[in-house]
């Protein structure tokens, strides 16, 4: 699955940005009209060992939006804030949020 992320620099950029808004207003708290999924619809999921995945547009260093496939969920993270909150999609989800990305339905402009 980890192949489909990078498909095109385009793709790609756009999946960036839009996971670094979700994320950046994950972490203020400003999304509007949010809704707090319980916990017992999204487990607690052990990070220690997860391998964090940076876009192909990023220079590998803090900054970039991470992501990390555990245990069927994909985990999203903003790299400048490694020990900060995790977003965390089902498979569902991720593959809506991509879609999404890629169809501009989170451009900012």
């Amino acid at each position: 699955m980890s192949a489909n992320i990078g498909a095109s620099e385009t793709a790609s950029e756009t999946v960036n940005e839009a996971a670094g808004a979700a994320v950046s207003q994950a972490v203020e708290g400003s999304v509007e009209g949010s809704e707090t999924v319980p916990s017992a619809r999204k487990p607690q999921l052990d990070l220690t060992d997860a391998t964090w995945l940076s876009s192909s547009q990023g220079d590998g260093k803090n900054g970039d939006v991470q992501i990390a496939f555990v245990d069927g969920y994909i985990g999203m993270r903003d790299g400048r804030f490694p020990d900060g909150p995790v977003l965390v999609f089902t498979p569902a989800e991720w593959r809506a949020f991509v879609l999404g990305a890629r169809d501009g339905e989170f451009d900012l402009t």
